[in-house]
């Protein structure tokens, strides 16, 4: 099992923001995690990654119990991709820098760096289309670029675990869809690594996405494999409004009736 949640909760002032979370994700498993703003979706991640510590229950990653590990050693094992990440990276920095910088998961590059890495460094940047980029600063790239170059920098390190919260938030739909080839193109390499996948936008679930779990108020909705998550009847439950659902080109599509 790569995570494994028992009855895990997680509160905040007291108040619970993940309650009773009951969720294993197994080997060759990729999940797509859908929910409302609000629904505990960053709290999850945070969790996985030990960034905040379960109130209730027992939770493991990579097959390390939480309370008996090294969860600094763990992070090294996951890499992240998001747009709040995008602003804490030095902007001043190369876009070869930035990537380089995974390898340690810091913000900036002050650790030994070798031929080994500059090699596997290029190769990603290559494979996502900014190996032309790798002096410019990063700040002078559109934000397409950007997600591209966090997406070579989260791959440095050979990640066991790669979380990808909410990436598409500030892409044109044509950077979104690159963006969404790109990840297609990850889950059909030698040994992927488990892709965790998050957003409320469900459109935005490629076909490598095989299970999926919802999340209201801080609870599971349901969770499965993605063609027995997403029907029509399951969504509209899950929404609290009536929807209309299809599929196109393996891709689910959702309209909400205005009320």
């Amino acid at each position: 099992m790569t995570i494994h949640m028992h009855d895990v909760s997680w509160r905040r002032d007291g108040a619970y923001i993940l309650r009773h979370i009951n969720w294993t994700v197994g080997t060759g498993e990729h999940w797509a995690i859908i929910g409302l703003n609000g629904s505990g979706k960053t709290s999850l991640l945070n969790l996985i990654t030990g960034h905040i510590y379960p109130s209730e229950g027992e939770l493991a990653v990579l097959g390390r119990k939480f309370g008996s590990c090294d969860l600094r050693d763990l992070r090294k094992s996951i890499g992240w991709v998001s747009s709040s990440l995008q602003e804490n990276l030095l902007v001043d920095e190369s876009v070869e820098d930035i990537v380089l910088s995974g390898k340690y998961s810091s913000i900036g590059l002050y650790d030994p760096i070798g031929r080994a890495d500059i090699r596997r460094a290029s190769q990603l940047m290559e494979q996502f289309g900014c190996l032309g980029l790798r002096s410019r600063p990063y700040y002078s790239l559109s934000q397409g670029e950007k997600q591209r170059v966090v997406l070579s920098r989260a791959l440095m390190n050979h990640p066991r675990v790669l979380i990808l919260d909410e990436p598409c938030t500030g892409l044109d739909v044509f950077a979104r869809e690159n963006f969404l080839s790109m990840v297609g193109v990850i889950a059909d390499t030698p040994n992927p690594p488990i892709m965790l996948y998050v957003s409320h936008h469900i459109e935005e679930i490629v076909p490598a996405f095989n299970k999926t779990l919802l999340l209201r108020r801080g609870t599971i909705h349901s969770a499965g494999d993605t063609k027995s998550v997403l029907t029509r009847p399951n969504l509209t439950d899950f929404f609290e409004k009536d929807v209309e659902f299809s599929w196109k080109n393996g891709r689910p599509l959702i309209h909400v009736h205005a009320e």
